[in-house]
Protein backbone atom coordinates (compact mmCIF):
# COMPACT_ATOMS: atom_id res chain seq x y z
CA UNK A 1 0.00 0.00 0.00
CA UNK A 2 1.57 3.36 -0.81
CA UNK A 3 2.25 5.70 2.03
CA UNK A 4 0.12 8.96 2.15
CA UNK A 5 2.27 11.84 0.75
CA UNK A 6 3.20 14.16 3.96
CA UNK A 7 2.00 17.81 3.91
CA UNK A 8 4.45 20.14 4.03
CA UNK A 9 4.04 23.16 6.24
CA UNK A 10 1.69 23.98 9.07
CA UNK A 11 -1.85 24.31 9.48
CA UNK A 12 -3.47 27.85 8.92
CA UNK A 13 -7.14 28.39 8.94
CA UNK A 14 -8.54 31.64 7.80
CA UNK A 15 -8.66 34.63 4.97
CA UNK A 16 -5.78 37.24 4.82
CA UNK A 17 -7.04 40.02 2.79
CA UNK A 18 -3.73 41.13 0.89
CA UNK A 19 -3.68 44.52 -1.07
CA UNK A 20 -1.46 42.89 -4.12
CA UNK A 21 1.03 45.09 -5.73
CA UNK A 22 1.45 45.86 -9.25
CA UNK A 23 3.99 44.08 -11.81
CA UNK A 24 3.09 40.84 -10.19
CA UNK A 25 0.95 37.87 -11.05
CA UNK A 26 -2.09 36.19 -8.45
CA UNK A 27 -0.11 33.25 -8.48
CA UNK A 28 3.43 34.38 -7.49
CA UNK A 29 2.21 36.49 -4.87
CA UNK A 30 0.26 33.66 -3.46
CA UNK A 31 2.75 31.74 -3.33
CA UNK A 32 4.97 34.39 -1.65
CA UNK A 33 2.53 34.47 0.78
CA UNK A 34 2.17 30.84 1.30
CA UNK A 35 6.17 30.54 2.27
CA UNK A 36 5.60 33.43 4.78
CA UNK A 37 3.24 32.34 6.74
CA UNK A 38 4.57 28.39 6.27
CA UNK A 39 1.22 27.56 5.32
CA UNK A 40 0.39 23.76 4.01
CA UNK A 41 -2.67 25.14 2.33
CA UNK A 42 -3.48 28.30 0.54
CA UNK A 43 -5.57 29.88 -2.41
CA UNK A 44 -6.32 32.94 -4.10
CA UNK A 45 -9.61 33.57 -4.45
CA UNK A 46 -9.38 35.11 -8.83
CA UNK A 47 -6.63 36.77 -10.32
CA UNK A 48 -5.84 40.07 -10.51
CA UNK A 49 -4.07 40.91 -13.78
CA UNK A 50 -0.16 41.76 -12.96
CA UNK A 51 -1.34 45.62 -14.14
CA UNK A 52 -3.76 45.33 -10.89
CA UNK A 53 -2.97 45.97 -7.48
CA UNK A 54 -6.13 46.18 -4.37
CA UNK A 55 -7.92 43.53 -2.83
CA UNK A 56 -6.72 39.54 -3.10
CA UNK A 57 -7.77 37.60 -0.22
CA UNK A 58 -6.25 34.11 0.02
CA UNK A 59 -7.71 31.27 1.99
CA UNK A 60 -5.69 29.32 3.87
CA UNK A 61 -6.36 25.79 5.19
CA UNK A 62 -10.25 25.20 6.30
CA UNK A 63 -10.98 28.32 4.45
CA UNK A 64 -9.95 26.66 1.02
CA UNK A 65 -13.30 25.07 1.22
CA UNK A 66 -15.45 28.66 0.97
CA UNK A 67 -12.76 30.25 -1.65
CA UNK A 68 -16.09 29.79 -4.23
CA UNK A 69 -18.02 31.76 -2.40
CA UNK A 70 -15.51 34.67 -2.59
CA UNK A 71 -15.14 33.97 -6.47
CA UNK A 72 -19.10 34.45 -7.11
CA UNK A 73 -18.96 37.79 -4.54
CA UNK A 74 -19.25 41.57 -6.23
CA UNK A 75 -16.17 42.99 -6.66
CA UNK A 76 -15.36 47.09 -6.63
CA UNK A 77 -12.77 48.64 -8.78
CA UNK A 78 -11.32 51.73 -9.09
CA UNK A 79 -10.02 52.14 -12.99
CA UNK A 80 -7.68 55.19 -14.86
CA UNK A 81 -9.03 55.57 -18.11
CA UNK A 82 -7.18 57.14 -21.70
CA UNK A 83 -9.59 58.10 -24.17
CA UNK A 84 -8.71 58.81 -27.80
CA UNK A 85 -6.52 55.19 -27.60
CA UNK A 86 -6.96 51.74 -28.12
CA UNK A 87 -4.03 49.16 -27.13
CA UNK A 88 -3.87 45.50 -28.49
CA UNK A 89 -4.55 44.23 -24.88
CA UNK A 90 -6.89 46.65 -23.45
CA UNK A 91 -4.51 48.41 -20.92
CA UNK A 92 -1.48 49.91 -20.95
CA UNK A 93 1.12 47.48 -21.65
CA UNK A 94 -0.42 46.61 -25.30
CA UNK A 95 0.79 48.23 -27.95
CA UNK A 96 -1.29 51.14 -29.89
CA UNK A 97 -3.57 50.30 -32.46
CA UNK A 98 -6.08 52.99 -32.96
CA UNK A 99 -5.94 56.96 -32.03
CA UNK A 100 -8.80 59.02 -32.66
CA UNK A 101 -9.69 62.49 -31.92
CA UNK A 102 -11.61 62.86 -27.84
CA UNK A 103 -14.50 65.74 -28.93
CA UNK A 104 -17.13 64.91 -26.68
CA UNK A 105 -18.11 67.01 -23.59
CA UNK A 106 -18.26 65.21 -19.64
CA UNK A 107 -22.09 65.40 -19.34
CA UNK A 108 -22.07 63.03 -23.12
CA UNK A 109 -19.50 60.69 -20.63
CA UNK A 110 -21.74 60.75 -17.39
CA UNK A 111 -24.60 60.07 -20.27
CA UNK A 112 -22.92 57.32 -21.70
CA UNK A 113 -21.91 56.08 -18.30
CA UNK A 114 -25.69 55.99 -17.19
CA UNK A 115 -25.63 53.38 -20.24
CA UNK A 116 -23.47 50.86 -19.14
CA UNK A 117 -24.86 50.66 -15.71
CA UNK A 118 -27.45 47.59 -14.46
CA UNK A 119 -27.63 44.46 -16.42
CA UNK A 120 -25.20 44.45 -19.68
CA UNK A 121 -23.94 41.80 -22.10
CA UNK A 122 -19.99 41.94 -22.32
CA UNK A 123 -17.72 40.06 -25.06
CA UNK A 124 -14.72 38.88 -22.41
CA UNK A 125 -11.29 40.04 -23.73
CA UNK A 126 -8.31 37.47 -25.57
CA UNK A 127 -6.32 38.93 -22.51
CA UNK A 128 -8.84 37.20 -19.97
CA UNK A 129 -7.76 34.13 -17.96
CA UNK A 130 -10.44 32.39 -19.54
CA UNK A 131 -10.01 29.26 -20.86
CA UNK A 132 -10.93 27.26 -24.15
CA UNK A 133 -9.55 23.51 -24.46
CA UNK A 134 -7.54 24.37 -21.09
CA UNK A 135 -5.40 27.05 -22.97
CA UNK A 136 -6.23 30.71 -20.96
CA UNK A 137 -7.23 33.14 -23.67
CA UNK A 138 -4.50 35.53 -23.07
CA UNK A 139 -1.64 32.92 -23.86
CA UNK A 140 -3.79 32.31 -27.48
CA UNK A 141 -3.75 36.16 -27.62
CA UNK A 142 -0.23 35.93 -27.06
CA UNK A 143 0.66 33.88 -29.91
CA UNK A 144 -1.53 35.46 -32.26
CA UNK A 145 -4.61 33.50 -32.23
CA UNK A 146 -8.41 35.10 -31.62
CA UNK A 147 -11.25 32.87 -30.84
CA UNK A 148 -14.97 33.33 -30.80
CA UNK A 149 -15.84 34.51 -27.10
CA UNK A 150 -19.67 33.82 -26.17
CA UNK A 151 -21.23 37.01 -24.66
CA UNK A 152 -22.27 36.77 -20.90
CA UNK A 153 -24.48 38.97 -18.96
CA UNK A 154 -22.86 40.73 -16.20
CA UNK A 155 -24.45 43.52 -13.85
CA UNK A 156 -22.54 46.62 -12.70
CA UNK A 157 -24.40 47.91 -10.17
CA UNK A 158 -22.53 51.65 -10.02
CA UNK A 159 -20.59 53.17 -12.71
CA UNK A 160 -19.80 56.41 -11.61
CA UNK A 161 -16.94 59.20 -12.14
CA UNK A 162 -14.30 60.65 -9.85
CA UNK A 163 -12.77 62.89 -12.47
CA UNK A 164 -12.57 63.98 -15.64
CA UNK A 165 -9.65 66.24 -17.56
CA UNK A 166 -10.57 65.39 -21.44
CA UNK A 167 -8.64 62.36 -22.15
CA UNK A 168 -8.26 60.82 -18.77
CA UNK A 169 -10.98 59.81 -16.41
CA UNK A 170 -10.68 57.91 -13.23
CA UNK A 171 -13.97 55.84 -12.41
CA UNK A 172 -15.67 53.58 -9.44
CA UNK A 173 -17.31 50.44 -10.43
CA UNK A 174 -19.48 48.18 -8.52
CA UNK A 175 -20.03 44.64 -10.33
CA UNK A 176 -20.76 41.37 -10.59
CA UNK A 177 -18.54 38.08 -11.12
CA UNK A 178 -17.28 37.97 -14.60
CA UNK A 179 -16.66 41.43 -15.05
CA UNK A 180 -13.99 42.26 -17.44
CA UNK A 181 -12.79 46.30 -16.44
CA UNK A 182 -10.41 46.24 -19.70
CA UNK A 183 -13.74 45.66 -21.60
CA UNK A 184 -16.09 47.46 -19.74
CA UNK A 185 -13.82 50.27 -20.44
CA UNK A 186 -12.81 49.85 -24.17
CA UNK A 187 -16.98 49.70 -24.82
CA UNK A 188 -17.46 52.62 -22.91
CA UNK A 189 -14.37 54.21 -25.51
CA UNK A 190 -16.57 53.00 -28.68
CA UNK A 191 -19.83 54.36 -27.41
CA UNK A 192 -18.15 57.50 -27.31
CA UNK A 193 -16.64 57.29 -30.66
CA UNK A 194 -12.85 57.69 -29.62
CA UNK A 195 -11.59 54.44 -28.25
CA UNK A 196 -9.86 53.71 -24.55
CA UNK A 197 -7.74 51.70 -22.58
CA UNK A 198 -7.08 50.81 -18.86
CA UNK A 199 -4.31 53.19 -17.59
CA UNK A 200 -4.69 51.58 -13.99
CA UNK A 201 -6.93 49.17 -11.80
CA UNK A 202 -7.22 48.99 -8.51
CA UNK A 203 -9.70 46.10 -6.73
CA UNK A 204 -10.91 48.15 -4.07
CA UNK A 205 -13.57 45.31 -2.69
CA UNK A 206 -14.58 41.63 -3.00
CA UNK A 207 -17.06 40.67 -1.20
CA UNK A 208 -17.34 41.72 2.59
CA UNK A 209 -13.65 42.47 2.37
CA UNK A 210 -12.24 46.21 1.42
CA UNK A 211 -9.02 47.89 1.56
CA UNK A 212 -9.49 48.93 4.55
CA UNK A 213 -9.16 45.15 5.70
CA UNK A 214 -5.94 44.45 3.53
CA UNK A 215 -2.18 44.47 4.22
CA UNK A 216 0.45 45.05 1.62
CA UNK A 217 3.62 42.65 1.23
CA UNK A 218 5.87 45.00 2.84
CA UNK A 219 3.22 45.15 6.15
CA UNK A 220 3.28 41.49 6.44
CA UNK A 221 7.02 41.09 6.12
CA UNK A 222 7.21 43.62 9.09
CA UNK A 223 4.88 41.89 11.11
CA UNK A 224 6.63 38.45 10.45
CA UNK A 225 10.31 39.61 11.25
CA UNK A 226 8.91 41.42 15.15
CA UNK A 227 6.43 38.50 15.70
CA UNK A 228 6.78 35.37 13.44
CA UNK A 229 4.06 33.30 12.52
CA UNK A 230 1.93 34.12 15.72
CA UNK A 231 1.83 38.14 14.74
CA UNK A 232 0.63 36.92 11.08
CA UNK A 233 -1.82 34.77 12.64
CA UNK A 234 -3.49 37.38 14.36
CA UNK A 235 -4.24 39.64 11.05
CA UNK A 236 -6.21 36.93 9.41
CA UNK A 237 -10.03 37.53 9.27
CA UNK A 238 -12.51 34.31 10.42
CA UNK A 239 -12.82 31.78 8.07
CA UNK A 240 -16.80 32.13 7.92
CA UNK A 241 -16.45 36.02 6.93
CA UNK A 242 -16.18 34.59 3.16
CA UNK A 243 -19.46 33.50 3.52
CA UNK A 244 -21.52 36.57 5.95
CA UNK A 245 -24.01 37.16 3.00
CA UNK A 246 -25.85 33.86 3.94
CA UNK A 247 -27.95 33.64 6.42
CA UNK A 248 -27.18 32.52 10.36
CA UNK A 249 -28.24 29.35 11.79
CA UNK A 250 -27.63 28.22 15.07
CA UNK A 251 -27.28 24.55 16.23
CA UNK A 252 -27.46 23.14 19.69
CA UNK A 253 -25.08 20.58 20.78
CA UNK A 254 -27.18 17.69 20.30
CA UNK A 255 -28.63 18.32 16.96
CA UNK A 256 -24.88 19.78 15.71
CA UNK A 257 -23.55 16.53 16.92
CA UNK A 258 -25.90 15.06 14.04
CA UNK A 259 -25.41 17.35 11.70
CA UNK A 260 -21.92 16.44 11.94
CA UNK A 261 -22.42 12.70 11.56
CA UNK A 262 -24.31 13.41 7.84
CA UNK A 263 -27.74 13.49 8.95
CA UNK A 264 -30.52 16.31 7.72
CA UNK A 265 -31.64 17.94 11.09
CA UNK A 266 -34.76 20.08 12.01
CA UNK A 267 -34.03 23.44 13.15
CA UNK A 268 -37.18 25.48 14.80
CA UNK A 269 -36.79 29.41 12.67
CA UNK A 270 -34.83 28.16 10.26
CA UNK A 271 -34.52 29.87 6.98
CA UNK A 272 -37.76 28.29 4.51
CA UNK A 273 -34.83 27.62 1.20
CA UNK A 274 -31.76 27.85 0.08
CA UNK A 275 -27.78 28.13 1.56
CA UNK A 276 -27.33 28.83 5.19
CA UNK A 277 -24.18 28.97 7.93
CA UNK A 278 -23.75 26.65 10.47
CA UNK A 279 -23.14 27.42 14.26
CA UNK A 280 -23.09 25.27 17.40
CA UNK A 281 -24.38 27.12 20.35
CA UNK A 282 -21.49 28.54 22.92
CA UNK A 283 -20.50 31.82 24.40
CA UNK A 284 -18.72 31.84 21.06
CA UNK A 285 -20.64 30.08 18.73
CA UNK A 286 -18.31 27.39 16.89
CA UNK A 287 -18.62 27.58 13.06
CA UNK A 288 -19.51 24.13 11.29
CA UNK A 289 -19.75 24.94 7.47
CA UNK A 290 -22.74 25.01 5.23
CA UNK A 291 -25.98 23.86 4.74
CA UNK A 292 -29.21 24.02 2.74
CA UNK A 293 -32.35 24.23 3.29
CA UNK A 294 -34.34 20.61 1.87
CA UNK A 295 -38.17 20.49 0.86
CA UNK A 296 -39.22 19.01 4.22
CA UNK A 297 -37.79 22.02 6.33
CA UNK A 298 -34.86 20.09 7.73
CA UNK A 299 -30.82 21.52 7.25
CA UNK A 300 -28.67 19.26 5.48
CA UNK A 301 -25.52 19.57 5.82
CA UNK A 302 -23.42 20.77 2.67
CA UNK A 303 -19.57 21.93 3.14
CA UNK A 304 -18.56 21.08 6.61
CA UNK A 305 -14.99 22.21 8.87
CA UNK A 306 -12.95 20.46 11.29
CA UNK A 307 -13.69 21.28 14.62
CA UNK A 308 -10.31 22.29 16.34
CA UNK A 309 -10.57 22.34 19.54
Amino acid sequence: MARRRRQRGRPVHGILVLDKRQGVTSNKVLQEIKSMFGAAKAGHTGSLDPLATGVLPICFGEATKFSQYLLDADKGYQAGVRFGIRTATGDAEGEVIEQRPVTFSEQELLTTLEQFTGEISQVPSMYSAIKVDGQPLYKLAREGIEVERKARNIVIRELSLTSFCQETAEIQVACSKGTYIRTLVEDIGEALGCGAYVTSLRRTSAGPFTLDNAYTIEQLDEVCQQGGHEALDKLLQPTDMALKLLPQVILGETTAYYLIQGQPVLVPRAPTAGFVRLYQEGDQPVFLGIGEILDDGRVAPRRLVRIYS
